[in-house]
């Protein structure tokens, strides 16, 4: 899966449909998206197979956008779950730009989230830290 990107669009019809044609006219394949809208506004959080055109393509459009690292963990399927899990980050100013149920399996619920610093949120969370070669991710 590709860099997340999450956009900010005027909550009205067309606005979504635009951008997505627009990638689509650039070649470029959605592989995950998920939205909502709230008042005026409306956010959506996808993932594409071509971060760099995208990333092109939404700023030719004056879309406004952020991007962040993606990170899936797995928490007990409970009440209370997902709170814990976001205040741990809020409490070390890692800020959540984007977050999806992924999926759930017997008495586990999987997330998928961006943050703003991903090697804090890892610290943070017990995860592996990122490994980098040659200056790669």
């Amino acid at each position: 899966m590709g860099q997340p990107f999450v956009i900010q669009l005027d909550n009205r019809p067309g606005e979504l449909a635009h951008v997505t044609r627009a990638l689509a006219m650039r070649g470029i394949s959605i592989q995950s998206i998920a939205g909502s809208a709230a008042g005026d506004k409306m956010c959506a959080m996808l993932s594409t197979d071509d971060d760099a055109t995208t990333r092109d393509v939404l700023h030719a459009m004056g879309v406004p956008f952020v991007e962040g690292d993606t990170l899936c963990v797995e928490v007990e399927d409970r009440p209370g779950s997902i709170a814990e899990l976001t205040e741990k980050l809020s409490r070390v100013g890692v800020n959540i730009t984007g977050i999806l149920v992924s999926g759930r399996r017997e008495t586990k619920v999987q997330v998928a989230f961006t943050v703003d610093d991903e090697a804090l949120a890892r610290e943070v969370l017990g995860l592996p830290p990122i490994h980098t070669v040659s200056g790669a991710r």
